[in-house]
């Protein structure tokens, strides 16, 4: 019999030289663990919006038929509508609809839901697209500058600007810019999204407004939607530019602590080199990310904003419904907004994956 020492050593090598899975049957295993967590992650939204739906004290029945209908219409409309069925049954339902796309038809347009969410999505996303690229271009360079000359003035306004956009409701800074910039100044238009004097005369066909305004070459319905879209935009590019420029200041100030910073100076590099080139560039991994999901957030947190210029978005359009109990169209609202949060995620996710080599399995 081999002494133990000899088997350990045999096993060792062969525990070495054992044969590792194939490069496809692990990225096979790969996608299916993202395909498992993006079907949890819509099952639970899915649940969440509908239990929330069930538990608001608002009667959908009465919300259609109205308070003078009559018991039997009620309970043969209730019955119709499935509502007299346990919540697990209504819940798969509701499910196999959700997973079509049909989310009800609408008591206060009486369209499908589908159909006034496509209507009204462009809106928002002409709004939040805005609202990211000024809150990007500016914040990133105050943030690189704030981290570059950390604790000078530069710093201490870039952080006391981040804290106001952080601290500040946005519904109070909305109207506080509506008083100023519209009503005592006249730098922009009413609240709204497009004059009332081009109503008729512009009919998009897509309801990206602006795109469809350039392609055409209307540069008087360019220049009446910019109006309206730039206060609105602004503020959200604000709250933007706050998060943006806090986190750029902190990837930098992590970056600028490395290494490679003192290597590149030893080597005689001119510090704008350094600091644009070399550690904006690592910084700009993580940063991706942050911008990322500071779209998403202002996709789906511009409800407040919608509403006070009133932006015919998708927020405004779930505002509404609310208040005429129309609960079709708050739930799918509500889904579709947590759907695109929940893409952008698993999207800037992958996007991390893709620009930083160090987060790829081996």
């Amino acid at each position: 019999m081999p002494p133990a020492s000899s088997l350990a050593t045999e096993n060792g090598a062969g525990a070495r030289h054992a044969p590792a899975p194939s490069r496809a049957l692990a990225r096979g295993r790969a996608v299916l663990g993202f395909l498992v967590t993006v079907a949890t992650t819509y099952l639970g939204l899915l649940a969440v919006t509908f239990f929330i739906g069930r538990v608001v004290p608002v009667d959908p029945v009465l919300a259609i038929l109205g308070d003078r209908a009559s018991t039997e219409v009620v309970e043969r409309t209730r019955e119709a509508l499935g509502l007299n069925l346990p919540l697990y049954h209504q819940f798969w339902i509701y499910l196999k609809q959700a997973m079509t796309g049909d989310f009800g038809t609408s008591v206060l347009t009486t369209h499908p839901v589908l159909e006034d969410i496509a209507r009204v999505f462009p809106a928002t996303m002409e709004l939040a697209t805005l609202g990211t690229l000024v809150g990007s271009l500016l914040g990133v360079p105050l943030g690189v500058l704030a981290a570059v000359r950390r604790g000078g003035i530069l710093d201490q306004i870039v952080r006391v600007v981040g804290l106001i956009g952080y601290s500040v409701p946005i519904f109070w800074l909305g109207l506080l810019s509506l008083v100023l910039f519209y009503a005592q100044l006249h730098w922009v238009a009413y609240p709204g999204r497009l004059d009332v004097v081009y109503e008729y005369t512009f009919a998009p066909k897509t309801g990206f407004y602006l795109f469809e305004a350039l392609w055409t070459g209307q540069w008087d319905v360019l220049g009446d939607l910019f109006a309206h879209i730039a206060l609105p935009s602004a503020l959200l590019g604000y709250f933007s530019l706050a998060y943006i420029s806090r986190m750029t200041r902190g990837f930098m100030l992590t970056e600028m602590s490395q290494e490679y910073i003192v290597t590149a100076r030893a080597k005689g590099l001119s510090e704008a080199r350094i600091i644009w080139f070399h550690a904006l560039r690592n910084a700009a991994v993580p940063l991706v990310t942050v911008i990322a999901l500071s779209y998403a957030s202002l996709l789906e947190g511009s409800v407040l904003t919608e509403s006070i210029f009133g932006w015919p978005g998708l927020g405004l359009y779930i505002t509404n419904s609310l208040g005429n109990a129309d609960m079709n169209a708050v739930l799918g609202g509500t889904l579709v907004i947590g759907s695109v949060f929940i893409g952008i995620n698993l999207l800037s996710d992958l996007l991390y994956r893709v620009l930083d080599p160090r987060t790829k399995r081996p």
